[in-house]
């Protein structure tokens, strides 16, 4: 699968613009992250809010962290996902404002009823431009790198995690308006792939 409904990665090089004409309601766009622990969702997410601070990142690690004193507890889901969506209502409400184009959502997402749930909810309360990013990094290069970092995942999590995202790939029908698919190999390009033209 490449990038469906993209001829390459320019809906990551330029800010989504809100409509001109009042009869058409302004663009609320939402990039759902997808991958597994160590495939580079969060370095790519902090690189395209650097190259432009009009991108939210909302993300479950952050949540964690506020809620729980510590990103590696997993704590209750219904308490993360009560933040979760107070944190996604505020960014709209900034969209709406102008005062950011869109939201980056920061998590595995590696299941596919999870991403279809939680795809339905965004579009409940206003997200109307939906693109997954699918950060398709080979398992052996996230286990690498899980191996090197502070907070490790357990191994037979992610090794879970990759056979549930094998085996139920990202796909429009989820509910997705566009799907990237951006694979790697080694070090992230991300100046390559993502900076403005």
């Amino acid at each position: 699968m490449q990038n469906s409904n993209f001829s390459d990665r320019a809906a990551l090089r330029e800010p989504y613009r809100a409509a001109q004409s009042e009869r058409y309601c302004p663009t609320l766009p939402l990039i759902l992250l997808i991958g597994l622990p160590g495939s580079g969702k969060t370095t790519i997410a902090q690189h395209i809010q650097t190259l432009n601070s009009g991108y939210l990142v909302i993300s479950t690690d952050r949540i964690r962290a506020e809620l729980f004193g510590d990103e590696a507890i997993q704590g209750a889901w219904p308490l993360i996902e009560r933040s979760l969506h107070q944190k996604m209502q505020q960014a709209i409400r900034q969209i709406q404002q102008q005062q950011a184009i869109a939201v980056l959502y920061d998590a595995t997402n590696a299941v596919r009823r999870d991403r279809r749930r939680f795809l339905q909810q965004a579009r409940s309360i206003g997200f109307n431009h939906l693109t997954g990013l699918w950060i398709d990094t080979p398992l052996d290069l996230c286990l690498q790198r899980n191996q090197q970092r502070s907070r490790q995942v357990p191994e037979p999590v992610i090794l879970r995690m990759h056979r549930r995202l094998m085996g139920a790939p990202p796909s429009l029908a989820e509910g997705l308006d566009c799907l990237i698919r951006y694979p790697t190999i080694e070090a992230l390009p991300c100046d390559r792939a993502i900076a403005p033209s």
